[in-house]
Protein backbone atom coordinates (compact mmCIF):
# COMPACT_ATOMS: atom_id res chain seq x y z
CA UNK A 1 0.00 0.00 0.00
CA UNK A 2 3.23 2.18 0.24
CA UNK A 3 2.86 4.12 -3.57
CA UNK A 4 -1.43 4.14 -2.53
CA UNK A 5 -2.51 7.84 -2.56
CA UNK A 6 -3.92 8.23 1.32
CA UNK A 7 -7.20 9.91 0.11
CA UNK A 8 -8.55 7.03 -2.23
CA UNK A 9 -9.12 4.99 1.35
CA UNK A 10 -8.81 6.86 4.35
CA UNK A 11 -12.80 7.25 4.52
CA UNK A 12 -13.49 3.82 3.56
CA UNK A 13 -10.81 1.83 5.60
CA UNK A 14 -10.78 4.52 8.53
CA UNK A 15 -8.89 1.91 10.85
CA UNK A 16 -6.14 1.09 7.77
CA UNK A 17 -5.57 4.63 7.40
CA UNK A 18 -4.42 4.81 11.40
CA UNK A 19 -1.55 2.74 10.47
CA UNK A 20 -0.57 3.54 6.79
CA UNK A 21 -0.63 7.51 7.79
CA UNK A 22 2.40 6.88 10.28
CA UNK A 23 4.19 3.36 8.44
CA UNK A 24 4.84 5.00 5.27
CA UNK A 25 6.33 8.06 6.48
CA UNK A 26 10.48 8.38 6.42
CA UNK A 27 11.98 4.82 7.53
CA UNK A 28 9.10 3.56 9.37
CA UNK A 29 7.86 0.65 7.05
CA UNK A 30 11.92 -0.71 7.66
CA UNK A 31 11.01 -0.05 11.69
CA UNK A 32 7.87 -1.78 11.49
CA UNK A 33 9.70 -4.90 9.36
CA UNK A 34 12.50 -4.99 11.28
CA UNK A 35 9.81 -5.54 14.71
CA UNK A 36 7.77 -7.75 13.05
CA UNK A 37 10.59 -10.25 12.16
CA UNK A 38 11.39 -10.89 16.05
CA UNK A 39 7.92 -11.67 16.65
CA UNK A 40 7.19 -13.96 14.09
CA UNK A 41 10.45 -15.50 15.75
CA UNK A 42 9.02 -15.25 19.31
CA UNK A 43 5.83 -16.28 18.65
CA UNK A 44 7.29 -19.42 17.13
CA UNK A 45 9.36 -19.71 20.04
CA UNK A 46 6.17 -19.97 21.99
CA UNK A 47 3.93 -22.00 19.97
CA UNK A 48 7.33 -24.89 20.53
CA UNK A 49 7.10 -24.07 24.12
CA UNK A 50 3.21 -24.29 24.37
CA UNK A 51 2.88 -27.21 21.80
CA UNK A 52 5.92 -29.57 22.88
CA UNK A 53 4.67 -32.85 23.70
CA UNK A 54 5.71 -34.47 26.95
CA UNK A 55 7.92 -37.81 27.48
CA UNK A 56 5.61 -41.09 26.74
CA UNK A 57 2.53 -39.13 25.56
CA UNK A 58 -0.31 -40.66 23.90
CA UNK A 59 -3.02 -39.91 21.58
CA UNK A 60 -6.29 -41.36 20.53
CA UNK A 61 -4.61 -44.75 21.16
CA UNK A 62 -2.51 -44.21 17.66
CA UNK A 63 0.21 -46.24 17.05
CA UNK A 64 3.45 -45.31 18.18
CA UNK A 65 5.16 -44.36 14.88
CA UNK A 66 2.46 -42.30 14.50
CA UNK A 67 3.00 -40.66 17.57
CA UNK A 68 6.25 -40.38 16.66
CA UNK A 69 6.14 -38.64 13.17
CA UNK A 70 3.19 -36.29 13.62
CA UNK A 71 3.86 -35.36 17.72
CA UNK A 72 7.07 -36.04 18.96
CA UNK A 73 8.86 -34.30 15.63
CA UNK A 74 6.48 -31.46 15.54
CA UNK A 75 5.24 -32.06 12.17
CA UNK A 76 1.92 -31.75 12.76
CA UNK A 77 2.44 -28.62 14.61
CA UNK A 78 4.78 -27.20 11.78
CA UNK A 79 1.97 -27.99 9.47
CA UNK A 80 -1.00 -26.23 11.57
CA UNK A 81 1.30 -23.05 12.41
CA UNK A 82 2.49 -23.05 8.41
CA UNK A 83 -1.17 -23.30 7.11
CA UNK A 84 -3.39 -21.29 9.53
CA UNK A 85 -1.17 -19.21 10.96
CA UNK A 86 1.37 -18.12 7.76
CA UNK A 87 0.36 -19.05 4.34
CA UNK A 88 -3.56 -18.50 4.49
CA UNK A 89 -3.29 -15.14 5.62
CA UNK A 90 -0.53 -14.46 3.36
CA UNK A 91 -2.78 -15.52 0.85
CA UNK A 92 -5.54 -13.01 1.58
CA UNK A 93 -3.58 -10.26 2.57
CA UNK A 94 -1.39 -10.19 -0.59
CA UNK A 95 -4.55 -9.22 -2.72
CA UNK A 96 -7.10 -7.65 0.09
CA UNK A 97 -4.19 -5.35 1.98
CA UNK A 98 -7.36 -2.77 2.83
CA UNK A 99 -9.92 -5.31 4.17
CA UNK A 100 -7.10 -7.50 6.32
CA UNK A 101 -5.49 -4.57 8.25
CA UNK A 102 -8.70 -2.30 8.77
CA UNK A 103 -8.64 -3.53 12.26
CA UNK A 104 -7.72 -2.48 15.48
CA UNK A 105 -5.66 -6.09 16.32
CA UNK A 106 -3.38 -4.92 13.18
CA UNK A 107 -2.75 -1.24 14.48
CA UNK A 108 -2.35 -2.75 18.08
CA UNK A 109 0.37 -5.27 16.06
CA UNK A 110 2.02 -2.44 14.17
CA UNK A 111 2.58 -0.42 17.21
CA UNK A 112 4.10 -3.05 18.93
CA UNK A 113 6.34 -3.66 16.36
CA UNK A 114 7.75 -0.49 16.19
CA UNK A 115 8.12 -0.72 20.05
CA UNK A 116 9.85 -3.50 19.75
CA UNK A 117 12.36 -1.88 17.15
CA UNK A 118 12.55 1.74 19.17
CA UNK A 119 13.51 -0.96 22.33
CA UNK A 120 16.77 -1.29 20.48
CA UNK A 121 16.98 -5.26 20.72
CA UNK A 122 17.82 -5.07 17.53
CA UNK A 123 19.61 -2.24 16.61
CA UNK A 124 22.98 -3.96 16.03
CA UNK A 125 21.26 -5.14 12.78
CA UNK A 126 21.64 -1.52 11.38
CA UNK A 127 25.37 -1.62 12.04
CA UNK A 128 25.15 -4.68 9.85
CA UNK A 129 23.39 -2.62 7.32
CA UNK A 130 26.42 0.06 7.38
CA UNK A 131 28.98 -2.41 7.13
CA UNK A 132 27.19 -4.18 4.26
CA UNK A 133 26.55 -0.99 2.00
CA UNK A 134 30.48 0.08 2.76
CA UNK A 135 31.57 -3.24 1.58
CA UNK A 136 29.45 -2.94 -1.41
CA UNK A 137 30.54 0.83 -2.02
CA UNK A 138 26.65 1.39 -2.08
CA UNK A 139 26.35 3.98 1.10
CA UNK A 140 22.52 3.21 3.27
CA UNK A 141 20.71 6.24 1.79
CA UNK A 142 18.17 7.41 4.57
CA UNK A 143 13.91 8.53 3.49
CA UNK A 144 14.41 11.24 6.94
CA UNK A 145 16.66 13.85 7.30
CA UNK A 146 19.84 13.80 9.05
CA UNK A 147 19.90 12.78 12.49
CA UNK A 148 20.85 15.37 15.07
CA UNK A 149 23.38 14.84 17.79
CA UNK A 150 20.49 13.43 20.18
CA UNK A 151 19.58 11.52 17.89
CA UNK A 152 22.48 10.24 16.57
CA UNK A 153 24.01 9.94 20.18
CA UNK A 154 20.82 7.56 21.27
CA UNK A 155 20.62 5.33 17.81
CA UNK A 156 24.17 3.92 18.45
CA UNK A 157 23.55 3.95 22.27
CA UNK A 158 20.43 1.06 21.56
CA UNK A 159 23.75 -0.24 18.51
CA UNK A 160 26.09 -1.11 21.45
CA UNK A 161 23.17 -2.05 23.89
CA UNK A 162 22.13 -4.44 21.33
CA UNK A 163 25.59 -5.90 20.45
CA UNK A 164 25.74 -6.59 24.36
CA UNK A 165 22.39 -8.24 24.23
CA UNK A 166 23.68 -10.29 21.35
CA UNK A 167 27.08 -11.61 22.65
CA UNK A 168 25.00 -12.44 26.40
CA UNK A 169 22.45 -14.12 24.44
CA UNK A 170 25.16 -16.17 22.70
CA UNK A 171 27.01 -17.01 25.32
CA UNK A 172 23.81 -18.54 27.65
CA UNK A 173 22.57 -20.26 24.61
CA UNK A 174 25.87 -21.81 24.18
CA UNK A 175 26.24 -22.60 27.65
CA UNK A 176 22.94 -24.30 27.93
CA UNK A 177 23.79 -26.51 24.59
CA UNK A 178 27.57 -27.59 25.63
CA UNK A 179 25.71 -28.56 29.35
CA UNK A 180 22.69 -30.58 27.73
CA UNK A 181 20.52 -27.65 29.61
CA UNK A 182 18.00 -27.53 26.37
CA UNK A 183 15.17 -28.70 25.56
CA UNK A 184 16.47 -30.81 22.57
CA UNK A 185 15.56 -33.87 21.61
CA UNK A 186 16.71 -36.66 24.21
CA UNK A 187 19.70 -39.01 23.23
CA UNK A 188 20.90 -36.08 20.65
CA UNK A 189 24.77 -35.51 22.34
CA UNK A 190 25.70 -31.96 22.89
CA UNK A 191 28.44 -31.23 20.15
CA UNK A 192 25.93 -32.46 17.59
CA UNK A 193 23.33 -29.87 18.92
CA UNK A 194 25.43 -26.70 18.97
CA UNK A 195 26.38 -28.34 15.26
CA UNK A 196 23.00 -28.30 14.73
CA UNK A 197 22.23 -24.89 15.88
CA UNK A 198 24.52 -23.15 13.27
CA UNK A 199 23.47 -25.67 10.11
CA UNK A 200 19.85 -24.30 11.12
CA UNK A 201 20.59 -20.68 11.79
CA UNK A 202 22.67 -21.10 8.49
CA UNK A 203 19.55 -22.14 6.32
CA UNK A 204 16.87 -20.05 7.79
CA UNK A 205 19.33 -17.23 6.55
CA UNK A 206 20.11 -18.58 3.09
CA UNK A 207 16.08 -18.98 2.83
CA UNK A 208 15.12 -15.49 4.41
CA UNK A 209 17.94 -13.97 1.59
CA UNK A 210 16.89 -16.15 -1.47
CA UNK A 211 13.95 -14.63 -1.22
CA UNK A 212 15.02 -10.92 -1.20
CA UNK A 213 17.67 -11.60 -3.97
CA UNK A 214 14.76 -13.35 -6.07
CA UNK A 215 12.53 -10.19 -5.93
CA UNK A 216 15.73 -8.13 -6.24
CA UNK A 217 16.49 -9.69 -10.04
CA UNK A 218 12.56 -10.48 -10.85
CA UNK A 219 12.48 -7.22 -12.82
CA UNK A 220 15.82 -7.62 -14.28
CA UNK A 221 16.53 -8.52 -18.08
CA UNK A 222 17.68 -11.77 -18.39
CA UNK A 223 21.13 -10.48 -19.95
CA UNK A 224 21.37 -8.26 -16.73
CA UNK A 225 21.20 -11.55 -14.15
CA UNK A 226 24.26 -12.17 -14.79
CA UNK A 227 26.71 -15.14 -16.18
CA UNK A 228 28.08 -17.03 -13.27
CA UNK A 229 26.56 -20.74 -13.77
CA UNK A 230 24.58 -21.27 -10.85
CA UNK A 231 22.90 -17.84 -11.14
CA UNK A 232 21.77 -18.39 -14.49
CA UNK A 233 20.41 -21.88 -13.52
CA UNK A 234 18.71 -20.32 -10.47
CA UNK A 235 17.08 -17.64 -12.57
CA UNK A 236 16.04 -19.96 -15.33
CA UNK A 237 14.25 -22.25 -12.89
CA UNK A 238 12.77 -19.51 -10.92
CA UNK A 239 11.05 -17.44 -14.46
CA UNK A 240 10.95 -20.61 -15.91
CA UNK A 241 7.63 -20.74 -17.97
CA UNK A 242 4.87 -18.36 -16.76
CA UNK A 243 6.93 -17.44 -13.37
CA UNK A 244 4.83 -20.34 -11.03
CA UNK A 245 7.90 -21.49 -9.59
CA UNK A 246 8.53 -17.89 -7.86
CA UNK A 247 5.25 -18.38 -5.32
CA UNK A 248 5.84 -22.39 -5.68
CA UNK A 249 8.98 -21.26 -4.16
CA UNK A 250 7.40 -18.85 -1.74
CA UNK A 251 5.16 -21.54 -0.33
CA UNK A 252 7.99 -24.56 -0.24
CA UNK A 253 10.57 -21.50 1.50
CA UNK A 254 7.65 -21.09 4.10
CA UNK A 255 7.81 -24.83 5.38
CA UNK A 256 11.26 -24.61 5.45
CA UNK A 257 12.04 -21.85 7.24
CA UNK A 258 8.90 -22.89 9.92
CA UNK A 259 10.46 -26.19 9.95
CA UNK A 260 13.43 -24.57 11.04
CA UNK A 261 12.13 -21.92 13.71
CA UNK A 262 10.97 -24.76 15.47
CA UNK A 263 13.56 -26.83 15.67
CA UNK A 264 15.80 -23.70 16.50
CA UNK A 265 13.39 -23.05 18.96
CA UNK A 266 14.24 -26.98 20.80
CA UNK A 267 18.06 -26.25 20.51
CA UNK A 268 18.05 -22.66 22.18
CA UNK A 269 14.97 -22.80 24.42
CA UNK A 270 16.87 -23.60 27.69
CA UNK A 271 15.36 -26.20 30.29
CA UNK A 272 17.07 -25.75 33.90
CA UNK A 273 14.75 -25.78 36.64
CA UNK A 274 15.00 -23.38 38.78
CA UNK A 275 15.88 -23.34 42.57
CA UNK A 276 18.17 -26.47 42.27
CA UNK A 277 21.70 -24.73 42.21
CA UNK A 278 21.82 -25.14 38.48
CA UNK A 279 20.78 -21.85 36.74
CA UNK A 280 23.02 -20.65 34.32
CA UNK A 281 26.17 -18.58 35.34
CA UNK A 282 24.32 -18.91 38.73
CA UNK A 283 21.59 -16.14 37.92
CA UNK A 284 18.87 -15.71 40.17
CA UNK A 285 15.91 -18.03 39.82
CA UNK A 286 13.67 -15.00 38.13
CA UNK A 287 16.48 -14.75 35.57
CA UNK A 288 16.68 -18.50 35.05
CA UNK A 289 13.33 -18.45 34.61
CA UNK A 290 12.78 -15.79 32.01
CA UNK A 291 16.06 -17.40 30.22
CA UNK A 292 13.80 -20.66 30.00
CA UNK A 293 10.94 -18.52 27.70
CA UNK A 294 13.39 -18.73 24.49
CA UNK A 295 13.39 -14.65 24.28
CA UNK A 296 17.41 -14.82 23.56
CA UNK A 297 16.99 -17.78 21.20
CA UNK A 298 14.91 -15.61 19.80
CA UNK A 299 16.84 -12.71 19.82
CA UNK A 300 19.85 -14.75 18.20
CA UNK A 301 17.45 -16.10 15.01
CA UNK A 302 16.45 -12.40 14.19
CA UNK A 303 19.74 -10.73 14.18
CA UNK A 304 21.80 -13.72 12.74
CA UNK A 305 19.70 -15.94 11.30
CA UNK A 306 17.44 -13.63 9.51
CA UNK A 307 18.26 -9.64 9.27
CA UNK A 308 21.98 -9.97 8.39
CA UNK A 309 21.50 -12.38 5.58
CA UNK A 310 18.63 -10.45 4.02
CA UNK A 311 20.84 -7.27 4.21
CA UNK A 312 23.81 -9.07 2.78
CA UNK A 313 21.18 -10.24 -0.15
CA UNK A 314 19.93 -7.13 -0.68
CA UNK A 315 23.58 -5.27 -1.62
CA UNK A 316 24.53 -8.25 -3.60
CA UNK A 317 21.41 -10.34 -5.40
CA UNK A 318 23.43 -11.50 -8.14
CA UNK A 319 26.75 -12.71 -5.46
CA UNK A 320 24.21 -14.61 -3.65
CA UNK A 321 22.33 -15.98 -6.24
CA UNK A 322 25.91 -17.63 -7.89
CA UNK A 323 26.09 -19.82 -4.31
CA UNK A 324 25.27 -23.46 -5.55
CA UNK A 325 23.44 -24.12 -2.41
CA UNK A 326 20.89 -21.32 -3.29
CA UNK A 327 19.96 -23.74 -6.28
CA UNK A 328 19.78 -26.66 -4.29
CA UNK A 329 17.20 -25.12 -1.62
CA UNK A 330 15.16 -23.63 -4.70
CA UNK A 331 14.34 -27.23 -5.77
CA UNK A 332 14.40 -28.58 -2.81
CA UNK A 333 10.92 -25.96 -1.86
CA UNK A 334 9.53 -26.59 -5.02
CA UNK A 335 9.75 -30.05 -4.37
CA UNK A 336 7.35 -29.63 -0.78
CA UNK A 337 5.44 -27.28 -2.72
CA UNK A 338 4.58 -29.78 -5.64
CA UNK A 339 3.63 -32.18 -3.12
CA UNK A 340 0.19 -30.35 -1.94
CA UNK A 341 1.30 -31.38 1.76
CA UNK A 342 0.62 -27.27 2.08
CA UNK A 343 -2.07 -26.75 -0.22
CA UNK A 344 -4.67 -26.89 2.64
CA UNK A 345 -3.95 -23.39 2.90
CA UNK A 346 -5.86 -22.46 0.09
CA UNK A 347 -8.95 -23.71 1.22
CA UNK A 348 -8.58 -22.18 4.35
CA UNK A 349 -7.93 -18.84 2.69
CA UNK A 350 -10.74 -19.17 0.37
CA UNK A 351 -12.90 -19.73 3.84
CA UNK A 352 -11.40 -17.43 6.02
CA UNK A 353 -12.11 -14.70 3.06
CA UNK A 354 -16.24 -15.62 2.66
CA UNK A 355 -16.44 -15.24 6.14
CA UNK A 356 -14.58 -11.67 6.22
CA UNK A 357 -16.11 -10.34 3.60
CA UNK A 358 -12.72 -9.32 2.16
CA UNK A 359 -12.52 -7.98 -1.57
CA UNK A 360 -9.55 -7.23 -3.33
CA UNK A 361 -8.08 -4.16 -3.27
CA UNK A 362 -8.84 -2.57 -6.38
CA UNK A 363 -12.50 -3.05 -5.44
CA UNK A 364 -12.03 -0.06 -3.71
CA UNK A 365 -9.26 1.97 -5.06
CA UNK A 366 -8.93 0.91 -8.62
CA UNK A 367 -5.99 -0.53 -10.89
CA UNK A 368 -3.22 1.83 -10.94
CA UNK A 369 -4.40 3.00 -14.93
CA UNK A 370 -7.53 3.97 -13.52
CA UNK A 371 -5.97 5.73 -10.32
CA UNK A 372 -3.60 7.76 -12.60
CA UNK A 373 -6.21 8.82 -14.48
CA UNK A 374 -8.12 10.48 -11.99
CA UNK A 375 -4.61 12.42 -11.11
CA UNK A 376 -3.92 10.44 -8.24
CA UNK A 377 -1.04 8.10 -9.60
CA UNK A 378 1.11 6.31 -7.56
CA UNK A 379 3.42 8.74 -7.13
CA UNK A 380 4.81 7.94 -4.05
CA UNK A 381 6.27 4.66 -5.24
CA UNK A 382 8.25 6.65 -7.95
CA UNK A 383 9.83 8.46 -4.60
CA UNK A 384 10.75 5.16 -2.93
CA UNK A 385 12.27 2.93 -5.63
CA UNK A 386 15.01 6.25 -6.31
CA UNK A 387 15.86 7.66 -2.56
CA UNK A 388 18.79 6.48 -3.33
CA UNK A 389 19.58 8.90 -5.98
CA UNK A 390 23.22 10.05 -5.10
CA UNK A 391 22.92 13.61 -3.83
CA UNK A 392 19.60 13.92 -2.76
CA UNK A 393 17.92 13.14 0.66
CA UNK A 394 14.81 12.94 -0.71
CA UNK A 395 13.35 13.48 -4.45
CA UNK A 396 13.04 16.71 -5.45
CA UNK A 397 9.23 17.18 -6.63
CA UNK A 398 9.72 18.42 -10.15
CA UNK A 399 12.00 15.52 -11.02
CA UNK A 400 8.99 13.30 -9.35
CA UNK A 401 6.66 15.01 -11.64
CA UNK A 402 8.83 15.66 -15.08
CA UNK A 403 9.53 11.58 -14.68
CA UNK A 404 6.05 10.66 -14.71
CA UNK A 405 5.45 12.82 -17.77
CA UNK A 406 8.57 11.36 -19.44
CA UNK A 407 9.38 7.91 -19.22
CA UNK A 408 13.37 8.42 -20.91
CA UNK A 409 14.04 10.82 -17.54
CA UNK A 410 12.56 8.04 -15.70
CA UNK A 411 15.11 6.03 -16.93
CA UNK A 412 18.23 8.19 -17.03
CA UNK A 413 17.63 8.99 -13.25
CA UNK A 414 17.29 5.24 -12.56
CA UNK A 415 20.62 4.60 -14.64
CA UNK A 416 21.96 7.10 -12.48
CA UNK A 417 21.13 5.15 -9.31
CA UNK A 418 21.16 1.92 -10.03
CA UNK A 419 25.11 2.83 -11.28
CA UNK A 420 25.72 4.83 -8.02
CA UNK A 421 27.02 7.86 -10.26
CA UNK A 422 28.10 10.94 -8.55
CA UNK A 423 25.88 13.52 -9.78
CA UNK A 424 26.43 17.09 -8.62
CA UNK A 425 23.05 18.24 -7.57
CA UNK A 426 23.37 22.37 -9.03
CA UNK A 427 24.00 20.54 -12.45
CA UNK A 428 21.10 18.45 -12.54
CA UNK A 429 18.27 20.66 -11.24
CA UNK A 430 19.14 22.68 -14.33
CA UNK A 431 19.14 20.08 -16.53
CA UNK A 432 15.82 19.26 -15.02
CA UNK A 433 14.90 23.07 -15.24
CA UNK A 434 15.97 22.15 -19.42
CA UNK A 435 13.78 19.22 -19.93
CA UNK A 436 10.68 21.03 -18.38
CA UNK A 437 11.27 23.99 -21.01
CA UNK A 438 11.21 21.27 -23.68
CA UNK A 439 8.30 19.36 -22.74
CA UNK A 440 6.39 23.33 -21.93
CA UNK A 441 7.15 24.10 -25.87
CA UNK A 442 5.91 20.66 -27.40
CA UNK A 443 2.81 20.99 -25.36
Amino acid sequence: LAPINFELYKDSHPTTYISTKVCHVGDNLDRYLMGRQFMVIFIAFCINMAGAPVGGAELWGLPQWIIDVFLVTGFAMILFTCMIGQLATQVNASHCMLDYINTYFAVFTFYTAMAIEFSGLMHVSYFIQKCVGWAAGKPIQSNEPPKSAVQAAFFWFRVVLSAVVLGFSLAVTLEGLFTGNTTMWNGVPNAVAVILFFLLMSVVGLLEGMQIAFFAVAKLKKSERGNAPFAMKTCELLFRGDGHNLPGFMIGRQLCVVSCFFIIARVTSLNVEPGNGNNIFGVSDAAQTFFNMGFLGAVITTILGSITWQLVASAFPLAFLSNPLVYVFLRICLFLEATGIASGAWVLAGLHKRVAGFQRDEVYIGTAEEREAKDLGDQKEVEHALAKLPGFTTMPEALIKLMSQDPSVKEFVRSMSANNIDVNVGDLQEHIKGLQLQNEEKV
